[in-house]
């Protein structure tokens, strides 16, 4: 089971380039790929949740979108990766204390927290997220707080940005709240790539409901690689 979950993941253990030509280590570890993969269909999921995850793997099929997996831990050498990348000096949090953190979105109980899975999608240079926001992430009563839509935002941007340029940092971060997403509900994040100058990606994307007649976030990043 293990050599077959390592088998589909293979197209993504390439390494992504900078632009410039400087080769950039790989996105998933095989440390990540023997952990637990959090995109993936869970009791807690709502019946539209897995009817868009029904949809979108069999857009898979044919090789035109692909599933990125989750992790709740990220490896201890994704970290050394990121730390030679965007630290020159002393590196700011020691490895045995990133063996015991988790991811943020990632954190929460099944179907408390964040509940989302990403596809992307190479020709189109786009990623879509599907998720639904669970009782923990509440903000005013009935609606999910506009941190945890802010946290999604800036997860989704960035994974985009990285698949696109290589490791990446967000630079400038920039949010337009439209109407207020109610609890638990189910959302669509549709990215796309704006632009890339030298080593700053530009990156934007929406929130929508799932019936695409309501949108309830936009946000804009930029970051550098």
């Amino acid at each position: 089971m293990l050599r077959s979950c390592a088998a589909r993941l293979r197209p993504l253990l390439v390494a992504h380039g900078r632009p410039g030509g400087a080769r950039l280590t790989s996105t998933f570890s095989f440390e990540e790929v023997t952990q637990k993969d959090h995109a993936l269909p869970k009791p807690s999921w709502s019946k539209d949740l897995r009817l868009l995850f029904d949809q979108f793997m069999k857009k898979c099929e044919d090789g035109s979108w692909e599933r990125l997996p989750s992790y709740s831990r990220h490896s201890v050498q994704r970290f050394q990766n990121f730390t030679k990348a965007f630290f020159s000096g002393s590196i700011p949090v020691k490895e045995e204390q990133i063996s015991q953190a988790k991811f943020f979105p990632r954190s929460f109980e099944d179907g408390l927290g964040f509940e989302y899975a990403m596809f992307w999608s190479k020709d189109e240079k786009r990623i879509v997220c599907l998720f639904q926001g669970g009782l923990y992430l509440q903000g005013i009563p009935g609606f999910l707080h506009g941190g945890a839509l802010v946290t999604l935002i800036d997860t989704t941007l960035g994974m985009h940005a990285m698949l696109a340029g290589g490791a990446v940092m967000t630079a400038n971060l920039s949010i337009n709240f439209k109407r207020p997403m109610p609890l638990c509900s189910v959302g669509v994040i549709n990215t796309q790539l704006d632009k890339i100058e030298g080593r700053k990606l530009f990156v934007s994307c929406n929130i929508q409901s799932v019936d695409e007649k309501t949108v309830y976030t936009e946000g804009t990043a930029g970051g550098k690689t």
